[in-house]
């Protein structure tokens, strides 16, 4: 399918999805947001894509936040309501996406930016990247998963921080937080992004669908239940088979 608002590229087990509007910074809106709901639901059935990236086109935003004027009107009701729809189609979906998601963040990511980022499995900085929650300035607060997600990666503390100045951290500064796994040299983001992905390819898909499952439910009561039922999962898998054979003869594995 083609996007008006998505770039997508392939290399070997790859896929780049690239937010395609550097006019508006990659703002975020109701279309962009339905485009990147249909692009995941055809990568989750495409068998030769193990890892998705997303990342921003031009050097300048990742994500720079939402589309103001499309809701700028908005009452109560339908605020809930896009909110609400954004998680469903979106955020909780890149979340819970049975392969792994790399956020390549190139640049600005701000309020819904910095969201989509927090729902991937995975965040890479460019050395040039800037992240905020800036939604209280204008009156909001984080709709997409920034109360939720922020404290757990960075603590309560911080996350209120953050959210509270509404102000921005730079790079360095959010790897020492732990909110992205690494900061690269912005002109080998993409590079650094795709080696990442590849060595994620060379192992079992079931496996790390069951992990991102286990690891999503770490939060929960029922945590240790999901993974102890999981990994149980595993033995009925033909890439167990194929690991623990090829493990036992010395062999490299060649997973589906």
């Amino acid at each position: 399918m083609k996007f008006k608002h998505l770039k997508i590229t392939y290399q070997q087990h790859s896929a780049l999805v690239l937010i395609d509007r550097p006019k508006k910074l990659n703002a975020l809106h109701r279309e962009t947001l339905s485009e990147i709901s249909q692009a995941l639901e055809e990568l989750i059935q495409e068998h030769r894509v193990r890892v998705i990236l997303i990342s921003g086109a031009g050097d300048k935003a990742f994500v720079a936040g939402a589309d103001i004027a499309e809701f700028s009107d908005f009452n109560a009701a339908q605020g809930e309501e896009l909110s609400k729809s954004g998680h469903e189609m979106v955020f909780d979906a890149i979340a819970n996406c049975p392969k792994p998601i790399i956020a390549a963040i190139n640049g600005y990511a701000l309020g819904g930016g910095l969201e989509l980022a927090m729902a991937a499995h995975i965040r890479i900085a460019s050395d040039q990247a800037m992240m905020g929650l800036p939604e209280v300035s204008l009156g909001l607060i984080p709709g997409y998963g920034g109360t939720q997600r922020l404290p757990k990666l960075i603590g309560k503390g911080r996350a209120l921080e953050m959210i509270c100045t509404a102000g921005m951290i730079d790079a360095q500064k959010a790897a020492a937080w732990g909110l992205v796994n690494r900061v690269v040299p912005h002109a080998t983001l993409v590079e650094v992004c795709l080696n990442l992905a590849a060595k994620i390819a060379q192992n079992s898909s079931s496996a790390i669908a069951l992990a991102i499952d286990a690891v999503n439910a770490s939060d929960t009561p029922e945590g240790f239940a999901v993974e102890i039922e999981n990994f149980g999962r595993c033995f009925d898998t033909q890439d167990f088979t194929e690991g623990t054979q090829a493990f036992l003869h010395k062999k490299k594995p060649k997973f589906n």
